[in-house]
């Protein structure tokens, strides 16, 4: 099937599924949009449905664009090769108005999408493979040389055996950091379009392929071919399905904790208190991160010790792998190896949420 007969018979399953559903009461929270895109994204990885629907709730009065655009982003990253049939229900929510208030109207298509992306089965192996790339010091030469192949050379290299750091900043790269920028990558057209087709013609699904595109079309993210390049080395043995371990968290007004990060304000400024206190982890930072980068250095590693952590993690090997390089030897030049900092942070979690209970 072509796009246009791809997305005709799954917004035809989208409308039937909805006729099913039981439309829950919504109910906004007084916060600001980043805080509330920080819920949605974190509620959906834990599974919380219903701070999930506040968030939603919230983002559709107040910034409505915003919340589908983030929904499709949320399915890629989050989800992924875990639930592929939860990402092409999602973005085939994303077809516009006219379509949602043909089934249902914004809230009805809205909670569904959110209710099917918090039980699906997740998956951030797109994501951890997006930032190994990007971030890695191995590959810097890499994402220096590869700015200057062809679309044909990079292409060649996407369709190899190479290791999947190479094979996407490849694809990253053919695809165009023009359209998908990135501060580590050297920005250059590509060519979108023949991306696709050729991920078509080279034996991927062309169902999938065709959700990535439009993934792609409706997002502009790097994640949404990564999700097919992936799915193609998922393992077909059963997979574990399991918990991460997740830290302690608290309520913060009515928000829970883990909805301040460093995307918000009241993250930040928590964070930038948290650093100023006297605990091992503030002391570790502020002995080896300059001042201008501790924020944002305790950002990334926040959000691997408790940001980014799953409910329903769809775990294999590769998957592991990638999440572990990323984690640990991805923090930057003043971290080589994060192992500890993300174990000291992890015990001050407690400290950290004194912080953002006095933000707010």
């Amino acid at each position: 099937m072509n796009g246009p007969e791809t997305f005709a018979v799954l917004r035809d399953e989208l409308a039937q599924q909805l006729l099913h559903h039981e439309l829950p009461v919504p109910h906004p929270l007084d916060i600001s949009p980043w805080l509330a895109m920080a819920l949605l994204q974190k509620a959906i990885r834990r599974g919380h449905k219903v701070f999930a629907l506040q968030a939603a709730a919230t983002l559709l009065r107040r910034s409505h664009d915003a919340f589908w655009r983030r929904c499709g982003v949320i399915a890629f990253e989050d989800v992924g090769v875990a639930d592929l049939d939860a990402v092409s229900l999602a973005v085939a929510a994303l077809a516009g108005k006219i379509f949602r208030s043909k089934v249902g109207g914004e809230w009805a298509v809205a909670s569904f999408v959110v209710e099917r992306l918090v039980k699906a089965r997740k998956c951030r192996s797109a994501d951890d493979l997006l930032m190994l790339s990007e971030r890695h010091p191995g590959y810097e030469h890499l994402r220096l040389g590869l700015t200057y192949g062809t679309i044909p050379e990079l292409l060649g290299i996407v369709r190899s055996n190479a290791s999947m750091p190479k094979r996407a900043l490849a694809l990253w790269y053919a695809i165009g950091s023009d359209r998908c920028p990135s501060p580590h990558l050297r920005t250059r057209k590509g060519a979108p379009q023949i991306v696709f087709d050729d991920l078509c013609e080279t034996g991927h699904p062309h169902t999938l392929v065709e959700v990535a595109r439009e993934g792609f079309r409706r997002t502009g993210q790097v994640l949404c071919p990564l999700v097919v390049l992936l799915a193609s080395l998922k393992p077909s043995q059963p997979a574990v399905i399991g918990e991460d371990d997740f830290p302690p968290e608290t309520l913060c007004g009515p928000l829970p904790s883990w909805a301040l990060d460093v995307y918000s304000r009241e993250g930040q400024q928590a964070l930038r208190q948290f650093v100023g206190r006297d605990c091992d982890t503030a002391r570790w930072v502020r002995s080896h991160v300059p001042p201008a980068q501790r924020i944002k250095f305790i950002g990334n590693v926040l959000f691997a010790a408790e940001g980014g952590l799953l409910q329903n993690h769809y775990r294999w090997p590769l998957a592991d792998e990638l999440r572990r390089s990323w984690e640990i030897e991805c923090q930057g030049p003043f971290c080589p190896d994060a192992t500890e900092i993300i174990s000291l942070l992890r015990s001050d979690i407690p400290l950290l949420n004194e912080e953002r209970q006095h933000v707010l």
